[in-house]
């Protein structure tokens, strides 16, 4: 995977991220709260140190159930403090004694509901970051920061997508390609076919970028109403570009699969450009029943926050931001300043 262009410039700054997990702190924001009763006990956590699939594990574990009866609605990242909901699937039992959580684990409430909490369930995610030893320009910095509020960043899958060395996309197209192993796990295939699905959508994506139309209307789009999962052909507006430009819904690439809804004219001319030479792999997807979709390729930056030095302190930038589930906000921060890990 190449580096991904970026729409608003090179970064401006370097800093250091992740200096500790209260440095990342991410808080799910719902729409569905628990009713009170029901099968399933949802619980919410705060966690430190520990990704959603560990969790979740030992949650089935401590709760003494397969792992398919614990749900969650989103993946969330092991360096970082993050507050989570998660449901285990108790028909006719009592609920389990929660005194032994793995280290790191906070219970915060628990509450019965109807029915189990599935992926996507939460519709935003809360960002509170903090990164250290800034080396910035402040009015650079200023700018930058102004630009991202203003018009948002193009909504690229970040790098916790293709796993914790970013091979997941390798050893997927080896495995679809008849060129190397099969993932052993159900867990992993799905990692997998995600990573594939997830690339291919980057690299049409930073051909927009690259052509400065990741914010603008293609002819034959397919456009997404903000905050709306629904798609429809800007063909069908007459005002499709004015709302376009004031943000009301935002242009789409595929997420490559079985055949899904396509865009037509210059937009699909970009796209068959780039994806071309990926079509044994998106033919494989397809034979693996996955279905084609399409994702925004505009992230408007909500709720977007900051503290400079002179009001943080000496070296800290201090960023809030609230995203809609599935995008990252490594991508925002991409934007800004690179990155070291410690």
């Amino acid at each position: 995977m190449s580096a991904l262009p970026r729409a608003h410039g090179g970064p401006v700054g370097q800093g250091l991220l992740r200096a500790s997990p209260e440095d990342f702190q991410v808080r799910e924001v719902m729409t569905v709260v628990p009713e009170g009763q029901g099968e399933h006990l949802w619980l919410h956590l705060r966690k430190r140190g520990l990704n959603t699939a560990d969790l979740a594990l030992a949650l089935a574990r401590l709760a003494r159930l397969p792992l398919r009866a614990v749900g969650y609605s989103g993946l969330k990242d092991r360096v970082a403090v993050t507050d989570q909901w998660f449901s285990l699937h108790l028909p006719g039992k009592a609920d389990p004694q929660l005194d032994d959580l793995p280290e790191g684990v906070t219970l915060l409430a628990a509450a019965r509901h109807s029915r189990k909490l599935n992926r996507g369930t939460h519709r935003a995610n809360r960002f509170e970051l903090v990164i250290r030893d800034l080396e910035a320009d402040p009015a650079l910095l200023q700018q930058r920061l102004d630009a991202v509020a203003a018009q948002g960043v193009p909504n690229y899958f970040g790098e916790q997508r293709f796993g914790r060395h970013g091979d997941n996309f390798s050893r997927a197209r080896d495995w679809l390609l008849g060129q190397g192993e099969a993932p052993r796990k159900p867990a992993l295939r799905s990692l997998w076919l995600s990573a594939v699905r997830s690339e291919l959508f980057n690299q049409v994506l930073a051909e927009r970028v690259r052509q400065s139309c990741w914010n603008r209307l293609l002819a034959g789009d397919i456009l997404q109403p903000e905050g709306r999962r629904g798609l429809f052909p800007a063909d069908e507006d007459a005002e499709a570009e004015a709302r376009v430009n004031a943000g009301e819904v935002h242009p789409t690439a595929p997420m490559p699969g079985a055949a899904g809804m396509a865009s037509s004219g210059a937009c699909a001319a970009l796209e068959d450009t780039v994806l071309a030479p990926h079509a044994a792999l998106i033919g494989a997807l397809a034979q693996h029943k996955v279905d084609g979709a399409r994702r925004a390729t505009r992230l408007p930056v909500q709720d977007f926050s900051w503290q400079l030095p002179e009001e943080a302190g000496p070296g800290i930038l201090r960023l809030g931001m609230t995203l809609p589930a599935g995008a990252f906000a490594t991508t925002v921060l991409a934007e800004l300043l690179t990155f070291r890990n410690t």
